[in-house]
């Protein structure tokens, strides 16, 4: 009677011990379940985090592997945050903006000076030019000017070379009247029309070149003969064959005279 009661004690304890292994069991799975649940609702978050800028700090933490072995990641692990730019990032950006204005208005005011240097030595340039073109054409004018007056001049002086001849003929004429008939009408005419001819002569510039008694100059004198002469000394004019002209400045005409020896 007693060894059947210690049987069935024995068998109810490990009926009881079953029964709370079974428990055990059931509450496990339960508590099992129950984290799945948990990690099913913060995948989403995972998921989230995972499409901001710090995804790749995300992804080597969430694989979590390290350089002594492979390791699943832990879910409830905090992910680093990405780093907020303070007020220094904002003030760096203020003073890189400044800058590239500063460049800009430095490349701005350097392409201006260039180009009012080029317009400056444009002007310049041109200032030049007018200058020289002004001063060839007053070197023009007046050599313009001096050849008119030059070609007046020979114009004149050939006309006068050609009236000369007939002061000579009005002179052997007049030279070639007898004493008694000077005060004739044709001696006085004649003699009238060469005083107005060497008037007019003398008006143009036109002046005799004095011969006899001077020093013998051959700028003024032609010397066709030498003559014995007691009055004059030697190397003295002291006959006149034919009388010389000046024009102005220049000599028309020589003197042909005769020097004493």
């Amino acid at each position: 009677m007693e060894k059947k009661t210690l049987d069935e004690l024995l068998r109810e304890q490990a009926a009881a011990e079953a029964e709370a292994r079974e428990d055990a069991g059931l509450s496990e799975e339960e508590s099992g379940r129950s984290d799945d649940g948990a990690g099913e609702s913060e995948e989403p978050d995972t998921a989230e985090k995972a499409g901001d800028p710090a995804e790749g700090p995300a992804e080597t933490a969430g694989t979590g592997e390290e350089p002594g072995g492979t390791g699943s990641a832990d879910p409830g692990a905090e992910e680093p945050e990405p780093e907020s730019e303070g007020p220094e990032a904002g003030t760096d950006q203020a003073e890189e903006s400044e800058d590239g204005k500063e460049k800009k208005g430095f490349f701005k005011r350097n392409k201006g000076d260039k180009e009012k240097k080029a317009l400056q030595e444009k002007v310049e340039g041109l200032e030049d030019r007018v200058k020289r073109q002004m001063a060839e054409f007053e070197n023009f004018r007046r050599r313009t000017e001096k050849e008119k007056q030059q070609m007046f001049s020979m114009g004149e002086r050939n006309v006068i070379e050609k009236m000369l001849p007939i002061v000579d003929n009005f002179e052997r004429g007049l030279a070639a009247v007898p004493e008694e008939e000077k005060e004739g009408a044709l001696a006085s005419g004649m003699e009238m029309v060469y005083r107005q001819l060497l008037k007019q002569l003398e008006d143009l510039g036109v002046t005799p070149i004095e011969a006899v008694g001077q020093e013998f100059n051959p700028d003024f004198h032609n010397a066709v003969m030498q003559v014995a002469s007691e009055e004059y000394p030697s190397g003295t004019v002291a006959q006149e064959f034919q009388k010389g002209y000046k024009y102005r400045d220049q000599v028309i005409r020589y003197s042909m005279v005769g020097v004493v020896q």
